[in-house]
């Protein structure tokens, strides 16, 4: 199982169709247009900010499940980065500590009920690394309106400690053998030569941890 994580727009999606058509496999997705939830979060936040991590937490202990049918799934946010935003709205505001220790006990338990499957941590985990301002740039140009500055200007200061939380939480990630992906240097969206370097870069992990023949 590879887990793809990163910040908004950091490219996690393009990543995860690119590795996974170059890997055979099938990408997982993160469910974003189907999500009934995250337009009334950015709305409402304070409202919906718990409602909206529950609901992110069911589906993505059904990503891992599924992650596990074929070998080299790829999925394209890890479960384990939804504490640091979930902590991100309570420190903002959004979510109070008492929810936030509701939905980490919650995450353990249910962590708890996958010991049955073997591998559920990721067998690599890949961040996407990406400055503020290609993060700003990319999600103004994939206009969505829930999440444009324009529309809604308190994103700015989320978006922005956000990007700089990531930092820190790549650092003391510790469930299993991870890498970085520089996405300002290679812009994979846009650039077919950075798309296959970027792949390139993945085959040398993948191989050093002999998940793939080198």
């Amino acid at each position: 199982m590879i887990v793809l994580a990163g910040t908004i727009g950091a490219g996690k999606t393009s990543l995860t169709k690119l590795l996974s058509k170059h890997l055979d496999s099938r990408p997982i997705f993160e469910s974003v247009s189907d999500n009934p939830i995250l337009p009334l979060f950015y709305n409402d936040p304070k409202k919906y900010a718990f409602l909206l991590q529950v609901y992110f937490l069911n589906k993505r202990l059904g990503n891992i499940r599924q992650a596990q049918e074929n070998k080299l799934n790829v999925i394209d946010r890890s479960i384990f980065e939804d504490s640091l935003l979930f902590k991100l709205n309570a420190d903002l505001g959004r979510a109070t500590q008492t929810e936030v220790q509701i939905y980490r006990s919650l995450l353990e338990n249910m962590m708890e009920q996958l010991n049955g499957i073997p591998d559920k941590d990721p067998d690599l985990l890949i961040h996407v690394r990406v400055s503020f301002e290609t993060m700003l740039a990319r999600i103004k140009k994939r206009g969505r309106s829930f999440e444009q500055i324009d529309l809604h200007p308190d994103l700015y200061d989320y978006y922005k400690k956000l990007n700089e939380r990531y930092v820190s939480w790549y650092q003391n990630y510790d469930r299993g053998p991870k890498m970085q992906i520089d996405g300002d240097k290679f812009d994979f969206v846009r650039s077919d030569q950075a798309a296959q370097q970027v792949l390139e870069q993945i085959d040398g992990k993948l191989a050093n941890l002999k998940i793939i023949a080198g």
